[in-house]
């Protein structure tokens, strides 16, 4: 049977770009998306077969699954991912994939204050229970962080980083990095299968740091001017974003100051022969977006 790649999430930060990397490889693809749109269709058009599904529906993970050779799991921060994590596997277990990527985060432990953090980790261990060969990744903060509205409004307007992350320190990773990983994973897993792997950017950097690595590809002055963890909160609040999410993000904060999202990349060169992008490289390819709130992100 030839290799058939199933993308869950497939209209996601890394789903997107997993997608695109493996169709040049060549690769044939089937992209699970929530629902037909514009990005749904775009997928369609680069060669992926796209399919609609629903992760809490067993039924729809049991029909995606069927007839592919690996899969990547993704799923985003909210309520769900324990009961969508469970029928993924006994879908992957029915088909026979000789892997599955699961995306998890950094900060995944059992005794994490974080709600969505906790529920990765139990995640982590349902694939591991099911007996399905798995790899975890564990990315720390995206690089796209930058470009969320409540980051990156305050960049643009203000010309300042305000999360509280205090003295912590982190090497940004970009979703395109992280995908060629994914991809290369997703071709060849037999080397990794039963491991976790921590996600980093190149370069560890304080919020100073970044700061300055922001203002060297602007061109303009971007300080670091942290937040209070409650005044974080209300800004959070007054976005719009959901309870959980902020109570996450909220216990995250606390872990980014005690190094939890520390370190720098070891895995991604190694395994694809180029290293993730630096915070420069990053900002300099979505540099409209740093530039107006209009552009899009």
């Amino acid at each position: 049977m030839t290799d058939k790649f199933l993308v869950a999430g497939a209209t996601g930060e890394t789903g997107r770009y997993t997608v695109q990397r493996l169709l040049e490889k060549g690769h044939t693809v089937r992209a699970m998306v929530h629902k037909e749109d514009e990005r749904a269709e775009a997928l369609r058009r680069e060669g992926a077969e796209v399919v609609v599904g629903d992760l809490f529906e067993h039924d729809d993970a049991i029909r995606v699954t069927a007839g592919t050779t690996a899969a990547y799991f993704c799923y985003p921060v909210r309520p769900g991912i324990i009961q969508t994590t469970a029928y993924f596997a006994d879908a992957a277990r029915r088909a026979g994939l000789k892997a599955v990527i699961n995306m998890s985060q950094i900060s995944a432990r059992e005794d994490s204050k974080s709600h969505a953090a906790r529920d990765h980790w139990i995640a982590e261990r349902i694939f591991d229970w099911s007996g399905v060969p798995t790899v975890h990744l564990r990315p720390t903060f995206f690089s796209q962080w930058l470009l969320y509205p409540f980051a990156r409004k305050t960049i643009v307007e203000q010309g300042i980083i305000d999360l509280p992350y205090g003295a912590g320190r982190h090497a940004p990773i970009a979703a395109e990095d992280q995908a060629r990983l994914i991809a290369a994973l997703l071709a060849e897993p037999a080397a990794h299968v039963g491991k976790t792997y921590t996600l980093h950017g190149p370069i560890e950097l304080d919020q100073p740091g970044i700061a300055a690595a922001i203002s060297e590809v602007l061109g303009r002055k971007i300080s670091y001017r942290p937040l209070t963890i409650p005044e974080y909160r209300e800004r959070l609040d007054k976005f719009g974003l959901p309870e959980f999410l902020i109570q996450h993000f909220c216990a995250i904060a606390v872990d980014y100051q005690n190094g939890i999202f520390s370190g720098a990349d070891k895995i991604i060169v190694e395994v694809t022969g180029a290293p993730p992008m630096t915070v420069q490289a990053f900002v300099a390819s979505h540099r409209a977006a740093f530039d107006s709130l209009d552009a899009a992100a």
